[in-house]
């Protein structure tokens, strides 16, 4: 086994690893218990009693956080030349359409998101292979083939993410950094539970919530009571 560190012992000390935390607690823990010398990113880690084998029990959706992720998202826009200066304006960190397709055909995906119009996605069919296994190929139900194109930057640069539920029943995601004050903290696992409260399939049977864990980059994970979600006090 690998020896514990000093930092890790120390983290470890403060965490009760038998009680279930309100949300409040687990932010301020979850700050207490990070030392890394760089932001860390806090993560949400939601055990759902689906079986995601089966359609009807899917668990996906799209959320926008109130004070967004922390991480700098760089967007590509692959549009038609009259929907250019539109991206631009909303924001759009790289603009174009055939260019970055070939770019992306050689392996080229320096980008977080890809954002694109329902006409330009029968060119982006061949990038599925370099696409696909990154999470960036564009999608309808992520509001990711739009042709509101100014919108839908927008929307990603202030927060939104896309998530879906693993094949383990697992949903895994990113919700902020250690910086964050304890508020934002709170608040964007709220949002971020609240959707997943409100996708529950209704083939889901028994307890749709099993487990909820917030933890920072290299930290244990702290368990958090399901059923204080909406505890706001």
């Amino acid at each position: 086994m690998s020896k514990l560190t000093k930092n890790r012992k120390l983290a470890l000390e403060k965490l009760d690893k038998e009680k279930l935390y309100n949300l409040e607690e687990a932010a301020q823990l979850v700050k207490e218990m990070t030392s890394t010398k760089f932001d860390a990113a806090l993560d949400l880690d939601i055990r759902l009693g689906v079986d995601p084998r089966k359609a009807n029990q899917m668990v996906r959706g799209v959320v926008t956080l109130p004070h967004g992720t922390g991480k700098d998202i760089k967007v590509l826009v692959l549009c038609t030349p009259d929907k250019e200066d539109e991206a631009k304006a909303a924001g759009a960190d790289l603009v174009g359409l055939d260019d970055y397709i070939e770019k992306i055909e050689k392996g080229w995906t320096d980008i977080d998101v890809i954002i694109t119009m329902p006409p330009v996605m029968a060119k982006l069919g061949k990038l599925g292979r370099v696409l696909g296994p990154r999470g960036l190929m564009p999608n309808p139900k992520s509001g990711t083939v739009t042709m509101e194109i100014e919108k839908a930057v927008k929307e990603v640069k202030m927060g939104k993410i896309d998530f879906k539920v693993d094949k383990y029943g697992i949903i895994h995601s990113s919700i902020g950094k250690a910086s964050f004050d304890e508020l934002k903290i709170v608040d964007n696992a709220r949002e971020f539970i609240q959707m997943i409260l409100k996708l529950k399939p209704v083939a889901a049977k028994g307890t749709y919530i099993r487990s909820i864990y917030l933890s920072s980059t290299m930290s244990p994970g702290i368990k958090i009571d399901p059923k204080a979600i909406d505890d706001k006090n």
